[in-house]
């Protein structure tokens, strides 16, 4: 690609007036030198559809102008986030944590004794109450309150200690 010496030429001629063209679409200096370098890198890669002889104002005014309207389009999908407040409010919280706590609480389960953990599993996470507890478990509820208690006491020491490390992997 060697563009010929009527575009060459005519290229350089043309900065005034469409940097003057592309303040008057955009109305910043900075945006409309943005426009301005676009359009004669464009012209300059795309010189062999240009047919000498032709308006070259008309032609690079074109390109100047199809890339404003490509540039708005895609600043319309786009958020200015200066101060990256926008950002901020993307984010999420991760996840990892709530999932570590929960296979601590299963692993710290796990090291209870069964009655312990049966009573725990029945009240704590099927929501049964007190008595029908007893009943599955073919106990009194008396018994249920207190394996529930040790349950409940244990599991803190294990996740509050150190336990949880030095336990065999499942």
């Amino acid at each position: 690609m060697n563009p010929s010496t009527e575009v060459r030429d005519g290229l350089v001629a043309a900065i005034p007036n469409l940097r003057a063209f592309a303040m008057s679409l955009c109305g910043r200096s900075a945006w409309a030198d943005d426009l301005v370098q676009e359009t004669l890198v464009r012209a300059w890669s795309k010189s062999d559809s240009y047919k000498d002889g032709t308006n070259l104002m008309a032609w690079l005014f074109t390109i100047l102008r199809n890339e404003f309207y490509s540039q708005l389009r895609k600043r319309k999908r786009e958020v200015e986030d200066i101060d990256g407040e926008e950002a901020s409010r993307l984010t999420s919280v991760p996840d990892q944590l709530p999932n570590l706590d929960l296979q601590d609480f299963h692993a710290a389960l796990a090291l209870l004794p069964e009655d312990q953990r049966e009573a725990i599993v029945l009240i704590g996470a099927s929501g049964f109450s007190y008595e029908e507890a007893a009943e599955i478990m073919g106990c009194a509820v008396g018994t249920v309150k207190s394996r529930l208690s040790r349950a409940r006491t244990r599991l803190t020491e294990i996740l509050e200690g150190d336990e949880l490390s030095s336990a065999p992997a499942r």
